[in-house]
């Protein structure tokens, strides 16, 4: 079978997968593959499908590495948005513009170009193409500081939004996969518990060097121009890295083989992508969660704000942004904890927990002042906070479980996901128009609705799907390599010419 039919782009036929069945390749010779750095059709099996935990530690790692560099990057974006208030003179409801070209791009990248790049050309190439693109935005915040230009910063944020989605669009479905399916989401979860420390890491940095000398009238914006210069070198230097770093690739094809590896435990069916019905409720709640949780953080330094009536305004965004990140450091310890938990027990309960305690405390939120006109509203302040600290594991644990059984439809079904976090567009600007109006504390009612529908998901699974997913969790594909799950027992799929290949590869 010509392998030309295998680089078009598209997702695998069943019978391109089974036709390569009959030679299933093994791990050993995926983690071998990484140094050819060519593209590898979709629809071939490379046997990643069997990667071990031991052989995904490297490549994991490697990517890893992004999930700081976008938290880095959204932690700066939340602080950027209440100093913008003051340095450009604009309201609250206009500064969701920013929100609007960060999150509008992850709508268009995924659906379109990203999307279709990383099933054509792999996920090396993917993360680098992102790199390239992030690091563009970054360079364009130069001269909109100089200009003093909102409309600059928006677009310069845009073609951020576009690189950072380009990278999610490849980086967590290639965490969720590079490994035993049992650890998924453990892995996911502690990967972006990676990109919580950059959010923490961001604000201290606002507060206290990017910030700190802004003039009288906190008008100045020097210093944003020398930041975006520093992460555009950086990054730069990091797309390089990735052409030599040991990926292995793994395809759609490799996803489906995985899927009809667990298929005697999970009773996996293949079904078209239209029947999805699991990942597409996974995309509504994700929409309505990360525009729940970026309209809260965009907003939390004017929560403060308000509930500190005894600062002023330059005086209160300056301890806002300290508070700002305690609370991501909060969410970055709930990320830690809840993949700790993960290791132990099952994800789709924590994710249950986690939702239903956020409901609780963005209630408290709202309903909470223990201040006045002269006094500070802190019981208020301490339920948001604690809001931060339940929402840490709902992005990627949703991912993880709406990916679930999709075999070699993942790729797009990742796309869908990431493009849900547009959400983040349209949230902010509700918020912020209705904060203008009623204030930030009450205007939180806004992310509590969009919650709600987010809420729908886990409850949904755990009274539908828990036998499923129950079965992955316990699917033993990949904890040795050549295990696979048929009727809830272990067999070893080893034959002559698959030793002599591996053997070789390891002697070499």
């Amino acid at each position: 079978m010509g392998l030309s039919k295998f680089f078009k782009g598209g997702e695998p036929s069943l019978t391109d997968i089974h036709d390569q069945q009959s030679r299933r390749p093994s791990a050993a010779e995926a983690v071998a593959l990484d140094t050819r750095r060519k593209s590898v059709g979709d629809a071939v099996v490379t046997g990643a499908s069997q990667i071990t935990t031991r052989q995904s530690i490297i490549p994991v790692a490697l990517v890893t590495l992004l999930f700081f560099l976008w938290g880095f990057a959204y932690g700066l974006l939340d602080v950027l948005n209440s100093r913008f208030q003051v340095a450009l003179h604009i309201t609250q409801g206009e500064s969701s513009g920013l929100q609007g070209a960060y999150f509008g791009a992850y709508f268009i990248g995924p659906l379109t170009y990203s999307g279709w790049f990383v099933r054509k050309f792999g996920y090396r190439y993917t993360f680098m193409l992102g790199l390239s693109i992030y690091c563009v935005g970054c360079l364009m915040f130069w001269p909109s500081a100089v200009k003093h230009s909102f409309g600059g910063f928006c677009g310069s944020m845009f073609i951020v939004g576009s690189g950072l989605s380009t990278l999610e669009t490849s980086a967590n479905p290639y965490i969720a996969v590079c490994g035993p399916p049992k650890w998924s989401e453990f892995r996911l979860e502690l990967s972006q518990s990676f990109q919580a420390v950059g959010s923490v890491v961001a604000p201290v940095l606002a507060s206290y060097v990017i910030f700190k000398n802004v003039g009288t009238d906190g008008q100045d914006l020097s210093s944003v121009q020398w930041v975006y210069l520093g992460i555009a070198i950086f990054v730069g230097l990091l797309a390089v890295v990735f052409y030599f770093a040991p990926l292995p690739e793994i395809t759609d094809a490799d996803m489906a083989d995985q899927a009809e590896m667990t298929e005697g435990a999970t009773g996996y069916i293949d079904k078209p992508l239209r029947k999805q019905y699991t990942l597409f409720w996974g995309v509504a709640a994700q929409f309505c969660y990360v525009g729940a949780q970026v309209g809260i953080a965009g907003y939390f330094i004017n929560y403060f704000t308000q509930a500190r009536p005894d600062l002023d305004v330059t005086k209160a965004h300056q301890q806002g942004s300290n508070f700002y990140a305690v609370a991501q450091a909060l969410f970055a310890i709930g990320r830690f904890s809840a993949a700790g938990l993960m290791y132990f027990t099952k994800p789709r309960w924590i994710l249950l927990a986690y939702q239903t305690m956020i409901m609780i405390f963005i209630i408290a939120a709202i309903t909470v002042n223990t201040g006045g006109s002269t006094h500070a509203n802190w019981g208020g302040l301490a339920m948001l906070m604690l809001v931060l600290f339940f929402e840490s594991c709902i992005f990627p644990t949703i991912f993880t479980l709406s990916l679930r059984g999709l075999g070699r439809h993942t790729k797009r079904g990742a796309s869908f996901i990431v493009a849900s976090v547009s959400g983040g567009a349209v949230v902010p600007a509700i918020l912020g128009n209705v904060a203008d109006k009623i204030g930030t504390r009450k205007a939180m009612v806004v992310p509590l609705s969009f919650f709600v529908v987010a809420w729908s998901f886990p409850i949904y699974l755990n009274l539908f799907k828990g036998k499923e997913l129950d079965a992955y969790r316990d699917s033993h594909v990949g904890t040795q390599e050549g295990v696979v799950d048929v009727d809830g027992t272990l067999e070893i799929e080893k034959d002559l010419e698959h030793s002599r290949v591996e053997n070789k590869l390891f002697s070499a």
